[in-house]
Formats: C-alpha cells, structure tokens, sequence
C-alpha cells in the first residue's frame, strides 16, 4: 500500500466512524472499562472539576469525558494520556493501583499476567509496573488483535518517543510519515510518538509485542551547542 493510499484510508475510515458514534447507541461497556470510567470519574470530582472544566484541562471533548467516565468508551493510550496530565494522577490510578514514590533505589516487579489490563479496539493491553509513580516510561506488553487497519479511527499520535519490540508473530507499523515497515520476532523500532501511527498484526495468529511509552511530562534533553568555542 502507498503511502498517500494508507494515508487516504485512515482519513475515510475516521470520517465514517465518528459517523457511527455520533449516531448509533454505544454497545454495553465492558466491566474493566466500566471500572476505569470511575476512577475517572473520582478523579475529576475530587478536585472539584465540572466536566466542561475537565475537558479542557485534558485537552479531550466534553462528549468524550463523559463516555468514558459512564464506561461507553474504551480510551485510546493517547486519551488516557491527556486525561492523566490534565487531572495530574498517576495512569496506574486508573487501573487501580496505588503508586508508590521513592526517592532513589526504584524498582518494580510485575508477575506474568498480574499487570493492569486495557482493552481498545486491536489491542489488549497489560500495563506493568503500575506500583511505581512518576516513571520515565509506562511499558506495556500487548497482544495486537487488529490484522488490517480496520480496526483504528484513526492515527495514534501523543507526546513522547516510543519503543516497539516484537515478542512472537510479526507486525506491520504504518506511519503517516513512512512507508509501511514490517517486522518480525527479534526486532525492534524506535519512533517519536508525535508521528501518527497503528499496529498491525501480519501473521495468521496475533502479535505480542513489548510496548514503551516515554511519559509526555518528561522533558526534553537540552539541545548541544556545538558553534565553535571562542
């Protein structure tokens, strides 16, 4: 597939299914997004926060807030994003973990499948080390369902740089700036988050794949001088 031609599909298949959500009654909420949708929720009203404050705060619509907050949708990681920096919480808050800070020594250890699960659309998601606060990057091990770019609104795009790295299966990672890159078990991609983007899976069974997000709070190194020095 062309670049311009990945680009024009994921523009119609937006078009179409906001469509959709704009005009067809949500399927019933899942009990972990329904649980997510609370905390939320607790969230927003321990500070005192009107919905309309809130979805300015974190950047999202009004619309938007309150389907999550009622279970009606399943968040993106960049809404679940802008919902953490807009609120200032922890992510792992929102899957009902208890954060803890440390000043120096930190570690975290997370048993085979005791991470903070998430669901949306093509992934299903495993949030590990949820009992750290403050952390440099949010990792993820997921296990990506979607098999063509059907499954995605839209591009995934947010502040920060990511890490891919394929556990078993193969994928195929579509860019808005690239073409198409495929890769299999072994290897591994690292890209700014900024840049739009979705995974697929491209063998018969799903891909699982190690998934790590930098924090978007996280600043920037400072830019080298590198004139010449008098």
């Amino acid at each position: 597939m062309l670049l311009s031609e990945t680009r024009n599909t994921i523009a119609l298949q937006s078009q179409t299914k906001q469509q959709l959500m704009d005009t067809h009654i949500t399927k019933p909420a899942e009990p972990l997004t329904t649980d997510l949708g609370r905390r939320v929720r607790a969230a927003r009203q321990s500070q005192d926060l009107t919905l309309e404050t809130a979805s300015r705060l974190c950047g999202v619509s009004r619309s938007t807030l309150s389907k999550v907050e009622n279970g009606l949708m399943s968040p993106t990681f960049d809404v679940l994003q802008k919902i953490v920096l807009g609120l200032k919480i922890e992510i792992g808050e929102l899957f009902g973990s208890a954060p803890k800070i440390s000043a120096n020594g930190r570690r975290a250890l997370t048993r085979k499948g005791e991470g903070q699960r998430h669901a949306y659309r093509g992934y299903q998601m495993e949030l590990l080390a949820t009992d750290l606060a403050h952390k440099a990057m949010l990792p993820f091990r997921i296990r990506i369902s979607a098999h063509t770019l059907d499954a995605f609104d839209d591009w995934g795009r947010h502040e920060g740089e990511e890490f891919l790295y394929v556990i078993s299966g193969s994928v195929c990672l579509y860019s808005e700036l690239y073409a198409p890159t495929h890769l299999n078990a072994g290897d591994s991609l690292y890209f700014d988050s900024r840049t739009g983007h979705a995974a697929v899976s491209t063998s018969e069974e799903d891909a699982e794949v190690l998934w790590m997000a930098t924090s978007a709070d996280i600043p920037q190194a400072p830019a080298i001088d590198e004139s010449p020095r008098k």
